[in-house]
């Protein structure tokens, strides 16, 4: 088969779509326990509660509940560890980050008038990192069936050899730049060199092992910024709502390798190859909460919040790299380096997140201590990418996978003269109707605080497992590697009453 050339220049293309997938979408779904010390520790059950300025986050009337000015600064350290296991070989790799989780304040206005039952209003403006980014994962272990060049056949076949063969990869939709790289590095062939065939085989040997290494890096934030106002009516109902501005930055790199130890043949066959992937997504979003707060007696409060969907405006831009190494009788190794030096930027899509319903409750026992416990409800399967006639099949698919789920968080706090002890235990049903595919997460917390007087000073730690499957890709090689997720979060709170 005749080889050729192809010069390509860096820049920017645009394309008409790209292959979302349902991992895209529960990366912004889902949240992280994050917010103050406080809040941590507890594992996030404050529902019911308020006081504290991450527990907006849960019910926007807990703003209502303060009874005096206040600011809090948040820094954390997220430790991550992922055991992979991939056909057996188990390898680990571990990512830690450190930032400025937290920043808040809130403004109380007490109403003197004593013939008015609305006694307090509220205003608080609160950013937190609600879903950090960082993470590695490797997986590594010998596949004893399938081969990478199956990802290229997926997208080449029924594909006219002539739709790629002789047009640049800028020009082509995310299909055909596949099978592009693909035919470009060798991998695959037209079963007949016309324009018109649709059908490829492939240069990978067939019967041998296939030892494969995937490494995923990925880097970010999620970010929301909340308008929060709330008022209490008698100092027994409190009334509050959220405006959320979200920004999101998200980067992600992946490393695919492969070797196999199937003879070479006469024919021109590929022995070893390395295909990078380089996406970065970018966005705002918007949502609103609702919530309400009664303090039925003195001891016993019970909460209710609405949190609307989110509606984000993302953009893509995505870059591909493909390395082959093959081996002809009579001629030495060479290398196939298919690099477009591209980055496709796509066009701006949308995406809606479902919406979540709380119920909570809490029992004070006076200022000794308190027990909260806040239980959510979210169906995941609402997730949508939009415009919907673009994403029909991926909306279908995620209605069908995705599973309306329950969040079980509980939480409890001990007073000691100025000392605060807290615990908190967390339980997340998978979003997956098949928990293969992500399991229940299961998580605990404890913490202490210091009162000073007019500053605080709190410290929490937070432990969070999960089992997952890890697909190196969407179709074509499809084997996963079974993932072990374990975070360690440690958080310092500084509260100031102003």
């Amino acid at each position: 088969m005749k080889k050729y050339l192809f010069l390509l220049f860096a820049g920017f293309t645009f394309s008409a779509a790209q292959s979302q997938e349902i991992t895209d979408a529960l990366r912004y779904a889902q949240n992280n326990l994050n917010g103050t010390a406080r809040f941590q520790a507890m594992s996030g059950a404050f529902g019911a509660l308020g006081g504290d300025l991450s527990s907006l986050n849960i019910n926007p009337a807990g703003s209502a509940v303060f009874s005096n000015n206040q600011a809090t600064f948040t820094i954390s350290s997220l430790n991550t560890k992922n055991n992979s296991n991939y056909f057996g070989t188990k390898t680990s790799e571990k990512d830690s980050s450190f930032d400025l989780n937290q920043a808040g304040g809130v403004f109380v206005f007490k109403n003197h008038n004593p013939n008015s039952n609305w006694k307090k209003f509220s205003i608080a403006l609160n950013y937190e990192n609600t879903n950090n980014f960082n993470n590695s994962f490797f997986s590594a272990g010998t596949n004893p069936n399938n081969s990478i060049d199956n990802y290229f056949l997926s997208y080449a076949n029924g594909i006219p050899f002539g739709d790629f063969e002789n047009t640049s990869y800028g020009r082509l939709d995310f299909a055909a730049q596949q099978a592009y790289l693909g035919y470009q590095a060798f991998i695959i062939n037209p079963v007949s060199p016309t324009d018109g065939n649709t059908l490829y085989n492939s240069n990978v040997p067939a019967g041998g092992n296939y030892f494969q290494e995937n490494t995923i890096s990925s880097q970010g934030y999620n970010g929301k910024l909340s308008f929060n106002a709330a008022t209490s009516y008698k100092d027994k109902l409190y009334i509050g709502l959220n405006l959320n501005s979200h920004f999101t930055d998200f980067r992600q790199f992946s490393s695919f390798y492969e070797d196999n130890n199937a003879p070479l043949t006469n024919e021109y066959t590929v022995s070893t190859l390395r295909f990078d992937n380089e996406l970065y997504t970018y966005g705002t979003g918007f949502s609103f909460q609702l919530g309400a707060i009664a303090k039925v007696t003195n001891e016993l409060r019970l909460g209710l919040a609405y949190e609307s969907s989110t509606w984000y405006n993302l953009n893509d831009e995505f870059s591909q790299r493909l390395v082959a190494v093959s081996s002809k009788t009579g001629d030495a190794d060479t290398k196939d380096v298919v690099d477009p030096k591209i980055t496709n930027v796509y066009a701006p899509y949308k995406l809606q997140t479902p919406s979540k319903l709380t119920g909570s409750l809490a029992y004070v026992f006076g200022k000794s201590g308190l027990i909260s416990v806040d239980y959510a409800i979210k169906d995941y399967s609402n997730t949508q990418f939009k415009p919907k006639n673009e994403f029909n099949g991926t909306n279908a698919y995620m209605s069908n996978v995705l599973d309306n789920t329950g969040e079980l968080r509980i939480g409890a706090e001990y007073k000691i003269e100025k000392l605060s002890l807290r615990a908190g235990y967390r339980y997340e049903q998978s979003p997956y109707k098949n928990t293969t595919t992500m399991g229940d997460l299961n998580g605990y917390s404890g913490g202490l605080g210091y009162n000073f007087g007019s500053t605080k000073l709190d410290l929490s730690y937070a432990y969070a497992k999960r089992d997952s499957q890890q697909a190196f890709f969407s179709q074509g090689l499809t084997d996963s590697a079974r993932i072990n997720s374990i975070n360690n979060n440690i958080a310092l709170t500084l509260l100031f009453e102003l």
